[in-house]
């Protein structure tokens, strides 16, 4: 069991702490690693914050060496644990927060997570505490960069089980559901559905109308297909079950909803995560040795880049048209 240290320390030398917040994802630990591994090199003391934005609160933060982040690249998951906070929203809270990191000495602060993290790093660099971001959540709707880390894996396992459900829908002339995650950003259905070559992909950005869901199912059946695979973001039907039963009626077609679920925030992060999660931490500790703060890093046209934390919480989901007229022309 960890135990926390209580402890003031001088402002004399860089102290760096890192944390994940919000939902887990794929690479997390290797992002953790590489923070952790780079600031030692760098000759900063580390501390790594349990549980989130709670733990700054609740003092869960230790001093670290490069033997906490031993063996865990591989791992998914998060070794430091996540937890939301809503409380986070509370001025008072976020200020207490900064507090704490003052006494521990602690100058700057790695954020590790999505967009909700990156708000409540924001509000702390208001407070004076020193904020680097970095890109990591499944739903890949952070803005500044291309690629989150967890994206890879999640869409990698997305893509195995569609490819299973494929095998049991074509034996039951059956019309697959496959609800997948997201959020309000669609990235894992139109990234999985291309891969996969559903018939069909219902997201925010690529949305047709219920008539237009029966119609080309109904074409589907009527062409002699043994099936039809369908994927849709979450949280774009009040009621997915009335779909189904629509479709059942008037396309021939039996159909199941098969939500995949948490499923897709597990297992070992993929070659392309851990690669991502190492070019990003370390970068996160080569800008703070350089004066650079306040930013959120990530991967643009392939390189490293950041953009300023303020600029970043305001932005709105890059456009997505390429992989759009994609799907158009593979219908």
């Amino acid at each position: 069991m960890i135990k926390y240290k209580m402890y003031g320390g001088s402002n004399m030398t860089v102290k760096v702490a890192v944390l994940t917040s919000g939902g887990d994802a794929p690479g997390m630990n290797a992002a953790i690693r590489a923070v952790i591994r780079s600031g030692l090199l760098a000759g900063y003391e580390m501390f790594a914050i349990f549980e989130g934005f709670r733990g700054i609160i609740e003092n869960k933060i230790v001093s670290v060496d490069r033997t906490f982040v031993s063996e865990i690249i591989m791992r998914g998951g998060t070794i430091l644990k996540t937890a939301r906070f809503p409380e986070f929203r509370d001025s008072k809270v976020v200020e207490k927060a900064a507090e704490n990191l003052r006494f521990y000495g602690i100058t700057h602060l790695i954020v590790i997570g999505g967009d909700g993290s990156y708000r409540g790093a924001y509000a702390l660099s208001k407070h004076g505490i020193k904020i680097i971001g970095i890109p990591a959540t499944i739903d890949n709707d952070v803005m500044g960069t291309e690629q989150t880390i967890g994206f890879d894996t999640a869409l990698n396992t997305i893509t195995e089980a569609v490819d299973k459900l494929r095998d049991t829908s074509s034996s039951h002339h059956r019309c697959s559901i496959i609800e997948v995650m997201g959020n309000r950003c669609g990235d894992l259905a139109l990234y999985s559905g291309t891969a996969c070559g559903v018939d069909l992909i219902i997201s925010p950005e690529y949305r047709p109308s219920e008539e237009e869901i029966i119609e080309t199912l109904k074409n589907i059946n009527l062409n002699r297909a043994r099936h039809a695979l369908v994927i849709v973001s979450e949280k774009q039907f009040e009621d997915l079950e009335k779909l189904r039963e629509r479709i059942v009626e008037e396309t021939g077609f039996d159909a199941k909803i098969e939500v995949l679920g948490r499923i897709q925030r597990g297992g070992s992060p993929t070659a392309s995560d851990r690669v991502l999660a190492g070019r990003l931490g370390v970068y996160a500790i080569d800008l703070i040795a350089k004066g650079i703060d306040n930013v959120c890093v990530g991967l643009v046209d392939g390189r490293l880049r950041h953009h300023a934390i303020a600029e970043v919480t305001k932005s709105t989901n890059p456009n997505l048209d390429e992989l759009l007229n994609v799907i158009d022309k593979l219908k």
